[in-house]
């Protein structure tokens, strides 16, 4: 088992992370929230990945012949993907609405919306 995925995958949370952190733009923050979330895909193939194992396709094998990948957690990251692009897309539309109302992207900028 590697280490590795696994630090690829804090690796995109965190330069994700840093971006959100530095960004002056709710555009360039809603990309960079993307960022952050796509490292879970990395974190989910990597927990269900298995060496020398096959795709959970059933009809050609006998049970127990060869070690197949879980479908449950490819089924995960799959979602994932649709959530995350959903997610993507409600808040550029939330971006959009601001932009409109306020005339900016910019979060220094936008005085109405402090508490």
């Amino acid at each position: 088992m590697s280490v590795f995925p696994y630090l690829v995958g804090a690796w995109v949370f965190l330069v994700g992370c840093y971006g959100l952190v530095t960004s002056r733009n709710l555009i360039h923050a809603v990309g960079c929230l993307a960022v952050c979330q796509s490292s879970t895909y990395v974190l989910l193939l990597a927990v269900g990945y298995r060496n020398g194992a096959t795709a959970p396709v059933f009809s050609d094998l006998t049970p127990g012949s060869r070690p197949v990948v879980d479908p449950v957690v490819q089924a995960l990251a799959l979602t994932d993907v649709v959530v995350g692009a959903t997610v993507t897309a409600v808040l550029l539309a939330l971006v959009l609405q601001i932009s409109k109302l306020h005339g900016t992207v910019d979060p220094d900028e936008l005085s109405e919306l402090r508490g």
